[in-house]
């Protein structure tokens, strides 16, 4: 049996269902990567740490139990406890610019990935998928004798580029990675998901699949058949759970669902409190308010407290069923000797996700099913992130914030740890270039490529260094943030050109829940703070700034281009 197939053979829900029909004939297309494997250069085994990079999708901050949240995630929360949890750690806000720095070691602008794949908006920053001019960390370790695997969700290609015939530049196998299984867009069903993809072609997903159980069961056969060589390798494990739509079998879900008929006013609550026992959050920080698009759980009919009690409980098994397959990564990396110099990386895309998807069906007991398409909304979404405000889309701390969870038995000094040093997506490329010891490249295949802007984690792991040096920086929707030291100063695009908004400055030591603004105790700082961030902008193509709406984007993609234009003359 190929490894392709074995991979196919085992992407099967956790605890049941062997599959109906075998997916031999899917994948018999597939062979050609025991080839690669007899053709690899044999390296003495474990001179260089495996590293395995692990992405959930839509995500809140408090969700696992390491920080604060009541899901079962006992193997997240083992990572944290036997590592370093990072509780100042950020991504980019949304799916698309964060995949793009995570790894590429960029801002998004300068990938290409300014915005999202669906439309190219007529620039080099927004041209919806990865450009020449960065290497992907699996480019990168390639040159340092790794083998290259990735299981999951990518999301960097243009969605008109996601089809069997179209440019393939920016797919996985064509930006490193030696074996590619999972899903090229950013969302779908995890029953049939579109664009499934094995290597360069487009499957059809078997029966009985569930997307989460196969992306966790083919990174375990990665790992197994990793083993046949004295290579080590780099696996990306990019999970598109808990993303809408909510779609979990009955047995994971229903063990919840009396925990949520307490409400998201009360689960905000007790997040919070375990959040402060737990040392997550400071003492005197103040709980977000709730969110004024959400309403107060007890004026809810009893009826629509039913429906939302079933959305929450399905998100909550979605996270769970990832956290099994996290499980099954770690025992297998166990089993084969490997944990112990195996550096693995845990972190989130973005927030937690306030958006309304509904298939318009009422039928509470099609949800979860492939017969449902839906969201678990707002509210549940302002639990997910305690105790912060806002959401993914923002650049507020609900939108950005992460707890990064770094894992590594033979690297971690003193584990078991937490720490504050604030740190952004950039910086796990640069820490992977320096844990492989291969040299970044500022050329690629005769293209220029940009210099990295992270910083390494390095020291931080040794537990030599916990300070950062430079500034961190964010721009999506015209939603932009820059934060110096503990000094942040965030705006919430308008709607209308030039999509300006109100700056608001926060001292995210004694307040990381933005509740006090302070620009106008400190007028200076936030002019200081202000052209810091222009220059920013300016350096890495943030301009134009585009806070239109979705369908207007798509109706008329470059139209902000040209308003530009128009403003300069």
């Amino acid at each position: 049996m190929s490894f392709n197939d074995h991979c196919i053979l085992n992407n099967t829900n956790y605890k049941q269902k062997i599959m109906k029909k075998t997916a031999t004939i899917l994948f018999t297309f597939l062979i050609v990567l025991p080839v690669f494997f007899s053709a690899c250069n044999k390296v003495t085994k474990n001179k260089k740490p495996n590293i395995i990079l692990i992405m959930a999708d839509d995500m809140g901050f408090s969700d696992m139990g390491a920080t604060g949240g009541e899901i079962k995630t006992p193997n997240l929360d083992a990572l944290a406890t036997e590592g370093i949890l990072y509780k100042q750690f950020y991504n980019g806000a949304r799916c698309c610019p964060t995949r793009a720095s995570l790894m590429t070691g960029l801002y998004p602008h300068q990938t290409g990935m300014g915005w999202m794949t669906i439309r190219n908006l007529g620039t080099d920053s927004y041209t919806g998928e990865l450009n020449n001019n960065c290497v992907t960390i699996a480019e990168v370790l390639k040159k340092a004798g790794y083998n290259t695997y990735m299981s999951g969700k990518w999301h960097v290609v243009a969605d008109e580029n996601m089809n069997q015939n179209s440019n393939k530049d920016a797919w996985p196998v064509q930006r490193g990675f030696d074996h590619f299984f999972g899903t090229l867009r950013g969302d779908g069903s995890y029953y049939t998901p579109g664009a499934l993809t094995s290597q360069n072609t487009i499957i059809e997903a078997p029966e009985d699949f569930y997307y989460t159980d196969a992306i966790s069961d083919t990174a375990v056969s990665m790992i197994q058949e990793n083993n046949k060589t004295d290579t080590p390798f780099f696996m990306y494990v990019s999970y598109t759970a808990p993303h809408w739509p909510l779609h979990a079998l009955k047995e994971d879900f229903e063990p919840y669902i009396d925990k949520y008929k307490i409400g998201w006013d009360s689960l905000r609550a007790e997040r919070f409190d375990r959040q402060k026992r737990l040392g997550i959050i400071n003492e005197d920080w103040i709980l977000s308010e709730r969110n004024p698009d959400a309403p107060a759980w007890n004026s809810l009919s009893d009826e629509r407290k039913e429906d939302m009690t079933r959305r929450m409980a399905i998100y909550a098994a979605q996270i769970e069923v990832m956290d099994r397959g996290i499980g099954r990564i770690i025992d297998e990396l166990e089993k084969e000797g490997e944990l112990d110099n195996t550096l693995i990386f845990f972190l989130q895309d973005n927030g937690g996700c306030a958006e309304f998807i509904s298939d318009g069906s009422r039928d509470i007991e099609l949800m979860g099913s492939a017969e449902s398409f839906e969201s678990y909304r707002l509210p549940w979404a302002n639990a997910s992130n305690t105790p912060f405000r806002m959401f993914k889309h923002w650049t507020h701390e609900g939108g950005i914030a992460t707890p990064l969870i770094i894992h590594w038995p033979k690297g971690v000094v003193n584990p078991g740890r937490t720490s504050e040093r604030p740190g952004q997506l950039m910086d796990i490329m640069t820490t992977c270039v320096e844990v492989a010891g291969v040299k970044y490249p500022s050329e690629y295949k005769g293209n220029e490529i940009h210099a990295l802007e992270g910083e390494s984690l390095v020291q931080s792991i040794k537990n030599e260094s916990d300070e950062r040096k430079s500034d961190l920086y964010w721009e999506h929707e015209a939603n932009r943030a820059i934060r110096i030291g503990n000094w942040k100063l965030v705006l919430k695009a308008s709607e209308v050109f030039p999509f300006d908004g109100k700056w608001e400055l926060y001292n995210l030591a004694n307040d990381r829940t933005e509740m006090n603004d302070l620009t106008d105790s400190y007028p200076e700082k936030v002019e200081e703070m202000k052209s810091k961030w222009e220059d920013w902008a300016k350096r890495v193509n943030v301009y134009p700034l585009d806070n239109r709406p979705w369908n207007e984007r798509l109706r008329n993609p470059k139209a902000i281009s040209n308003l530009y234009s128009a403003e300069k003359e």
